[in-house]
C-alpha cells in the first residue's frame, strides 16, 4: 500500500540521516481528496492530515474526527486574517503564519481563548512574487514581532520553486530557523520528503504519493 511504501521510507531516512525514528510526522494532504481515499488512508491509522481552506476542512473532518479520535489536522494553505479565529478553533497546527496583519489576528485570538494551534512562519525562500511566505531577508524581524505580540511559534515552513533543487531552498529554511530558536522544519513534499529529512525537517506534506493524483485545481504539489 502507498502509505505503507511511504511510512517505511521515511523510517529508512530518518535512520540514513543517523535520527531517531519517528522523529519525522508525516502530514497526510488530504485536501481535495475524494472521500473513499481519505477513509481508506484513515483506515490504515493515519492520523495526522493537511488541508487547504477551513471551510473545506470542517466539511470533510467535522464527522471524521469525531469517529476517529487522535486526528490531527495541519492547515498548511494560505490563511485569510478574517478566518483565523476559526482556524485557530479548528486546526491543531498552522504552517502559513506570513504576515503582521495575521500574526495580529492570531494574538487576539489567543488573548480571548487561552490557547492557539502550533504555528510555523512560512518563508519564500525562493523570493517568488506569486507565492505567500516571508522573505527570507524579513524574516527576523518578523519573528521577533510575532513574540512581541505574544505568540509563541514552532517552527517555519517553505515550498521551494517549481523545478529547483530542493536542497538550497531547505538548507535556507533550516538556518533562518536555527538563528531564530524555531525547533519545528515543515518542509518536503511527495517529491523530495527523503531529501528534506536528510536537510533535517521535523513534519513532511505528502499528499499525491498517498492518495494518488488529484485533479487539477491550479493548487501547488503536496
Amino acid at each position: 500500500m502507498a502509505l505503507t511504501d511511504i511510512r517505511a521510507r521515511i523510517a529508512r531516512a530518518e535512520a540514513a540521516a543517523g535520527r531517531p525514528a519517528g522523529s519525522v510526522t508525516l502530514i497526510a494532504v488530504s485536501k481535495t481528496q475524494p472521500p473513499d481515499r481519505v477513509d481508506d488512508v484513515l483506515a490504515q491509522g493515519q492520523r495526522v492530515f493537511g488541508e487547504n481552506y477551513v471551510q473545506e476542512a470542517q466539511a470533510r473532518w467535522t464527522d471524521r474526527r469525531a469517529a476517529h479520535p487522535g486526528v490531527a489536522l495541519h492547515m498548511i494553505g494560505p490563511l485569510q486574517s478574517n478566518k483565523a479565529r476559526l482556524a485557530a478553533g479548528f486546526f491543531d497546527a498552522i504552517h502559513s503564519l506570513d504576515r503582521p496583519s495575521l500574526a495580529r489576528r492570531l494574538a487576539q485570538v489567543g488573548d480571548d481563548t487561552g490557547a492557539l494551534p502550533t504555528l510555523f512562519v512560512q518563508v519564500n525562500t525562493g523570493a517568488e512574487p506569486q507565492k505567500a511566505g516571508v522573505l527570507p531577508d524579513e524574516v527576523d524581524g518578523f519573528v521577533a514581532e510575532c513574540r512581541r505580540s505574544g505568540l509563541t511559534l514552532a517552527g517555519a515552513m517553505c515550498i521551494p520553486p517549481d523545478a529547483a533543487d530542493p536542497v538550497p531552498h531547505f538548507r535556507l529554511l533550516r538556518s533562518i530557523a536555527e538563528r531564530n530558536g524555531l525547533p519545528g522544519l515543515s518542509m518536503g513534499m511527495s517529491a523530495d520528503f527523503e531529501t528534506a529529512i536528510a536537510e533535517g525537517a521535523t513534519h513532511v506534506r505528502v499528499g499525491s504519493a498517498i492518495f494518488g493524483a488529484r485533479q487539477a485545481t491550479g493548487e501547488l504539489p503536496s
